[in-house]
C-alpha cells in the first residue's frame, strides 16, 4: 500500500453550473499535486407540488395535464442530472462521486454544519451560489460567516466566488468579505429591528439633561399603565415593520442578487442623531406618523396582492382556456392528417394497379410474339429431330456390336489384371522377406531428429494426427519424413540417460517381425518407428466389422510371425529381451497383414515378474484371443478344460474368422492351453521354439486344406485392406496413405485428399509434398474422373465380401 493516503475534498456547488465549474477547477489546482478524491455536495431543493415551472414562467400544477406535469419535472430532473454528469467529467482522472442534500426546513447553514460533523468533513471548498438558492443574497453572506464561526476545528473551510477564494472579517456588527490581496469584495451589518432601536433610545435617555428626564417624568411616562401600552405599540409597529421589509425584499430580489455585495445594513429610516435630538412627546408623533405610513403601506400592498391574484385567476383561466383549445386543434389537425394518410395511400394503390395492368399488357403482348416465334422454330427443329432419329437408331446399333466387344476385351483385361496382381503380391512377399533376412545380417543405421524436424512432421504434435490404442488415445503421432510415413511414440517420463541407454538397445534390434526404429530425436524424447498401415491386432481383431475380419488361415501365420519375433526377442544375447506386455494392441499389421510386435525394450521389470515363462503364458493368451475374437479368455479356459468337447469349442469360435477347421482349432486351443498352464504347472521342455515348430505344423495342415478346397475358401472372405496391394497406388492420397474420398487435383500434377492437402498448404508450406518443390499457384481442381473410378472399384468389390 502507498505511504501517501487518498485525501477526501468535500466541494459544495449550486445550481449555477458557470460558479460550479469555477469552485471545481479551483479545487483541483489547490491539490493538483496531491492524491484526492473529490465529493461534490448540491443541494436537491423539493419542488412544491402545486406550481411548475413552464416557458410563461411559474404556474399552478393544476393548469397543466398530468402528462405534460410528469414531463417538466423530468425534464427539470434531466437537468440536474446532465449538469451532474458535466461536473464529474471536468474532474477528468480525479475520482469524483454526486452526494445530493435534501433540503429541508432547516437553515442551510445548520445543514452544512451537521454535514460536517455527520461525513467527518476535513476540506470543505464552497462555492458562493451554494447557499444563494436557499437565502437571499445577504442571507447567503450571513450563512457563510455562521459555517465560518460553527465549523469544528479540524475542518477547513475554502470560500469561492467567481473562481476566486474569499476570506471573512468580523469587526463589531460588520462582516466584511475580502479577496486574496485583501480588496473588499462585501459588507454588511447586523440587523438592527425596531425594537433594539427604541431599546437603545430608551437606555441612552438616561444620558440626556436633568431637565429632559424631569419632562419626561412629568408626562407620566414611566407608570404602568402607560409601560404595557407602550409595549403593545411598540410590537405592533415591530411586526408591522416586518411584514413591510419582507414584501420590499421580495420585490427587489432580482436587484439585490446583482448589487449585494456593497449593500449597507439594516437600518431603520429615522437617523439615529436626529432621534437623540427629539423630546419624548416628539418621538411619540414621529412613531405615530411612521406608523400611519406603515398601515397605508400595507394597505396598498394588500391591494396590490389582491389585484395580482385577480390576474393570476384570470390568467389561470386564460391558459387552461388555450390549452383545451390547443387540444381540440391538435385533435383536429391529427385527424385531418390521418385522412390525407389514407387517401394518399389509397391515390398510391390504384397507380400501382393501373401501372400493374399496364405492365401485364405488356408482358402479354410479348409472349404472344414470342410464343410465334418459338411455334415456328419448333416446326423446323422437328424436321430435324426426324432425320436425327434415323441417324441415332443407326448409330446405336453399331454402338451395340462395340459395347459387345468392349465387354469381352474388359473381361479378358480383367483376368490378366487378376493374374498380375497375384505376381505382384508374391514378389511383394518376397522381396520383404529378403529384405528382412538382410537386416538381421547386417545392423542398420538410423538418425537423430532435431525438435524442429519432429515438429513439422506432426504438424506441431496436431490431435489429428495423434493415433488411438484400443479405442483410446495414445503418446503416438503419425509423421512423415521424405515422403514416407512413420509413428512417433513420445516419452516423456524417460530421463535422459535412460532415454539413451532405450535408443542404443532399439537400434540393435533387427528382425522382420519386430517394429524397427528409424530415429530418435533427445529433446522432446521421442523414438522414430516405422508406421503400420492396419494398425493393432485388437483393432482388428474386436471391431467386429465384416470388411475387417481376420481369415483364419490368416489368424495362424500371424501367431506364427508373433512367435518367431517373441523368440528372437528371447534368445538375444548377452541378455534375453523380455517383452512383459505382449497383448494384441502391442501386434501391429502393416499393409500386407504381416505381424510385427512393438513396446520391447521400454519397459523396466524385476525378474520375478517378467521372464520368459511370462512371454510364453502371453502367447497362450494370444492364441485365444484368436481363436475366440474376444477379449476375454475365461470362457476358452473353462471349454478346454472339460475333455475338448469338439461342440463346446466350436461354440466359442470366432464366426468372422469363417469356417475354422475344428481339429486344427482343437490342436491350435490344446497348444494355448499347454503355454497359459505354466503358470500353475511349470514345463521346463515348453520353449517359444518348441510352439514354433507345433504353430508351423498347423499351418502346413492348415495349407493342405487350402490346397483341397481352392482359394476361394481363404479369399472368400477377404477383408478391406485400405492401403494393401489390392488397392492401386493412384487411389491412394501421397499424404495419408488412405483411399481417397474427394481427390483434388495440385499444381504438381498429383491427385490429393481435399482435406489433407488443404491442410498442407493452409500450415504455411507452397511446396509440393511429391517432389518438395515450389507450387506455381495454391488453387485445387475436383478430379470428377478419379472419384467416379474410386466408387465404381469399391462398387465392384463390395459384393466379393461374403463369408
Amino acid at each position: 500500500m502507498d505511504s501517501i493516503q487518498t485525501q477526501k475534498v468535500y466541494v459544495a456547488v449550486g445550481n449555477d453550473a458557470q460558479d460550479g465549474f469555477k469552485t471545481l477547477n479551483w479545487a483541483l489546482k489547490k491539490w493538483n499535486s496531491h492524491p484526492i478524491s473529490v465529493v461534490i455536495l448540491h443541494v436537491t431543493h423539493n419542488t412544491p407540488m402545486d406550481y411548475v415551472y413552464t416557458p410563461f414562467g411559474k404556474l399552478p400544477a393544476r393548469s397543466v395535464s398530468e402528462e405534460k406535469l410528469q414531463i417538466l419535472r423530468k425534464d427539470e430532473q434531466e437537468k440536474i442530472n446532465k449538469l451532474f454528469s458535466k461536473y464529474v467529467a471536468f474532474c477528468g482522472k480525479v475520482p469524483a462521486e454526486i452526494l445530493q442534500v435534501e433540503k429541508s426546513d432547516e437553515p442551510m447553514q445548520k445543514r452544512v454544519i451537521d454535514l460536517i460533523f455527520g461525513l467527518g468533513i476535513t476540506k470543505l471548498v464552497m462555492g458562493f451560489s451554494f447557499m444563494k438558492p436557499s437565502m437571499k443574497s445577504k442571507g447567503a453572506i450571513s450563512g457563510l460567516f455562521y459555517v465560518h464561526q460553527h465549523k469544528p476545528s479540524f475542518c477547513e473551510l475554502f470560500i469561492i466566488c467567481g473562481g476566486k477564494q474569499i476570506f471573512l472579517r468580523g469587526k463589531n456588527d460588520e462582516k466584511i468579505m475580502e479577496d486574496d490581496h485583501g480588496v473588499m469584495v462585501a459588507r454588511i451589518r447586523d440587523k438592527i429591528t425596531f425594537k433594539d432601536w427604541l431599546d437603545k433610545w430608551f437606555n441612552d435617555k438616561t444620558h440626556d439633561s436633568p431637565d429632559k428626564s424631569e419632562s419626561l417624568s412629568s408626562s407620566n411616562l414611566e407608570s404602568p399603565v402607560t409601560r404595557n401600552q407602550w409595549e403593545f405599540y411598540l410590537q405592533e409597529i415591530e411586526n408591522y415593520y416586518q411584514e413591510l421589509l419582507s414584501s420590499k425584499l421580495e420585490e427587489g430580489n432580482c436587484g439585490l442578487d446583482n448589487d449585494d455585495s456593497q449593500i449597507g445594513p439594516n437600518e431603520p429610516h429615522v437617523t439615529e442623531h436626529n432621534n437623540y435630538n427629539m423630546s419624548g412627546a416628539e418621538k411619540i408623533e414621529d412613531l405615530k406618523s411612521q406608523l400611519k405610513e406603515a398601515q397605508k403601506t400595507i394597505l396598498l400592498k394588500r391591494k396590490e396582492a389582491k389585484d395580482s391574484k385577480e390576474r393570476h385567476a384570470k390568467a389561470e383561466w386564460a391558459i387552461c382556456l388555450c390549452n383545451n383549445r390547443a387540444e381540440e386543434v391538435e385533435g383536429r389537425i391529427r385527424e385531418e392528417v390521418g385522412a390525407k394518410e389514407e387517401l394518399k395511400k389509397e391515390w398510391e394503390a390504384e397507380r400501382e394497379q393501373t401501372e400493374e395492368m399496364r405492365m401485364e399488357v405488356e408482358e402479354r403482348r410479348r409472349r404472344l410474339i414470342s410464343l410465334t416465334e418459338v411455334q415456328s422454330e419448333l416446326s423446323n427443329k422437328l424436321q430435324i429431330w426426324m432425320l436425327a432419329k434415323t441417324r441415332a437408331e443407326t448409330q446405336l446399333e453399331r454402338a451395340v456390336g462395340e459395347r459387345t466387344e468392349m465387354v469381352r476385351e474388359i473381361e479378358e483385361l480383367r483376368r490378366q489384371r487378376d493374374v498380375l496382381n497375384r505376381r505382384i503380391e508374391f514378389c511383394k512377399q518376397k522381396d520383404a522377406i529378403g529384405m528382412a533376412a538382410r537386416l538381421a545380417d547386417t545392423r542398420c543405421t538410423f538418425r537423430e531428429y532435431t525438435a524442429e524436424e519432429i515438429r513439422l512432421a506432426t504438424d506441431n504434435f496436431s490431435e489429428r494426427l495423434r493415433l488411438k490404442s484400443g479405442g483410446d488415445w495414445s503418446n503416438v503421432y503419425r509423421g512423415r519424413f521424405n515422403h514416407s510415413t512413420v509413428a512417433i511414440k513420445m516419452l516423456p517420463s524417460f530421463s535422459l540417460q535412460h532415454f539413451q541407454s532405450k535408443v542404443r538397445l532399439l537400434g540393435d534390434i533387427r528382425h522382420p517381425h519386430l517394429i524397427a526404429m528409424v530415429g530418435f530425436c533427445s529433446e522432446p524424447k521421442c523414438i522414430v518407428l516405422e508406421y503400420m498401415r492396419n494398425g493393432s491386432l485388437r483393432d482388428m481383431l474386436f471391431s467386429r466389422r465384416k470388411n475387417r475380419a481376420l481369415r483364419w488361415h490368416d489368424r495362424i501365420r500371424i501367431a506364427i510371425e508373433v512367435c518367431s519375433g517373441l523368440g528372437f526377442l528371447n534368445g538375444a544375447e548377452p541378455r534375453p529381451v523380455i517383452h512383459c506386455h505382449l497383448t494384441p494392441s502391442t501386434v501391429l499389421l502393416d499393409r500386407n497383414l504381416v505381424a510385427k510386435i512393438t513396446g520391447f525394450g521400454l519397459h523396466d521389470c524385476t525378474d520375478e515378474q517378467c521372464n520368459v515363462e511370462s512371454d510364453l503364458q502371453a502367447i497362450g493368451v494370444l492364441l485365444m484371443h484368436l481363436l475366440t475374437g474376444r477379449n476375454w479368455a475365461g470362457l476358452v479356459e473353462e471349454v478346454m478344460t472339460v475333455d475338448m468337447d469338439r461342440e463346446a469349442l466350436a461354440s466359442v469360435l470366432d464366426e468372422m474368422a469363417g469356417q475354422w477347421p475344428l481339429d486344427l482349432a482343437i490342436e491350435l486351443a490344446g497348444l494355448a492351453l499347454m503355454c497359459v498352464s505354466t503358470k500353475t504347472k511349470p514345463n521346463s521342455e515348453l520353449s517359444i521354439a518348441k510352439v514354433l515348430e507345433e504353430l508351423n505344423e498347423i499351418r502346413r495342415k492348415g495349407d493342405e486344406i487350402v490346397g483341397r478346397e481352392g482359394r476361394k475358401a481363404i479369399l472368400g472372405g477377404c477383408i478391406d485392406r485400405e492401403g494393401t496391394s489390392d488397392v492401386p497406388s493412384v487411389f491412394l492420397c501421397p499424404i495419408l496413405q488412405e483411399v481417397m474420398k474427394n481427390p483434388h487435383l495440385a499444381a504438381d500434377g498429383f491427385s490429393y485428399e481435399l482435406e489433407a492437402i488443404d491442410h498442407w498448404l493452409q500450415s504455411g508450406r507452397d511446396t509440393s509434398p511429391m517432389t518438395n518443390m515450389r507450387l506455381k499457384h495454391t488453387f485445387l481442381t475436383p478430379n470428377h474422373t478419379l472419384r467416379s473410378l474410386i466408387e465404381d472399384w469399391q462398387t465392384n468389390k463390395s459384393p466379393k465380401l461374403t463369408h
